[in-house]
């Protein structure tokens, strides 16, 4: 039987960082994040990481491993991940993979095969620069000439995963979509149970525009500044995730704060429902409804008492 794996994932503003803790904390376990964004160093407020004392209390992985400006793929993250969880059964610890990325949840449950194409600074550099010179449109038809499936899954307005794909085809010949076709037939290779938090949706949405308010109030604005004055563009991957690209608007004079917080309100709500659309396309999840049990403790007991009664959920049921 594959080593057993829990995973704790739901969308933003949910109450996994709480859970994860309380769970973690039960079981003598140690969190692996999932979360895109939470590996840049020195973006902390906007990315709601766990505080210091929360990770003194429980051992944390794959938080601030490189710096703003470094790249950081999912491949990366996958094989920094094995190793991460490697490392926690060798010592005899339960790890728990705790985040909302979904295709990072993916490539550590199911252990995608990436494309063996490696980034390219000069393609990409040239693509981004006829996107901005004739439209992300025309950069969109022309993804949907050589590889169609992807163009219909990749929106025009996510230019750098058209180019990725792009890149793909140019350096393999294949597209990008057969590898995905390939992946969608895999199954777990480890024992997980996958339990996905919800809220009703008019309860979550007040949730993240409470937590954007407190982060606003923590300095979340400071933060950001402190990254412009380091030289970190908003053209870096990590300048482009929400609060970040935002409030950098503010700061360059193009909008006021409140504009701004409104705008980030809006779009981490749209973010949250596109997270949702991702996890309940997996039927192996297994939903807890944070309101409905009573709250983050009551959450954390219902998935701790779960995970012990069995030993295989359903991502490992066919495997």
């Amino acid at each position: 039987m594959p080593r057993r794996l829990l995973a704790i994932i739901g969308p933003t503003g949910v109450g996994k960082t709480e859970v994860g803790l309380l769970v973690a904390a039960a079981l003598g376990g140690e969190i692996v994040s999932a979360d895109s964004m939470q590996c840049y160093r020195g973006m902390d407020i906007g990315t709601a990481k766990s505080t210091g004392a929360q990770r003194a209390r429980v051992p944390h992985h794959l938080i601030d491993v490189v710096e703003p400006d470094e790249p950081f793929s999912v491949a990366t993250y996958q094989t920094l991940a094995d190793a991460a969880l490697e490392d926690i059964w060798q010592r005899g610890r339960q790890p728990l993979l705790v985040g909302g990325s979904g295709l990072y949840v993916r490539a550590v449950v199911d252990g995608l095969d990436f494309p063996i194409a490696p980034a390219d600074a000069d393609f990409r550099r040239r693509l981004l620069e006829e996107a901005k010179r004739v439209g992300r449109e025309a950069l969109h038809e022309r993804l949907a000439a050589v590889d169609p499936e992807a163009a219909a899954r990749i929106h025009p307005n996510n230019v750098k995963r058209v180019i990725r794909a792009l890149e793909v085809h140019a350096q393999t010949g294949r597209p990008i979509s057969q590898a995905w076709a390939l992946d969608r037939e895999k199954s777990s290779r480890y024992n997980t149970r996958q339990f996905g938090l919800q809220l009703a949706r008019a309860e979550l949405y007040r949730q993240i525009e409470r937590r954007i308010d407190q982060m606003i109030a923590d300095g979340l604005v400071a933060e950001v500044k402190a990254l412009l004055a380091r030289g970190y563009g908003e053209d870096l991957v990590s300048m482009k995730g929400l609060g970040y690209a935002q409030l950098a608007i503010y700061l360059r004079g193009r909008c006021s704060l409140e504009e701004a917080v409104r705008r980030l309100k809006r779009d981490t709500r749209r973010f949250a429902k596109r997270q949702l659309t991702w996890f309940r396309a997996d039927p192996r999840i297994e939903w807890v409804d944070v309101a409905e049990v009573g709250g983050p403790a009551e959450a954390a007991d219902r998935i701790r008492e779960k995970w012990e009664q069995g030993q295989c959920g359903p991502s490992c049921a066919s495997a």
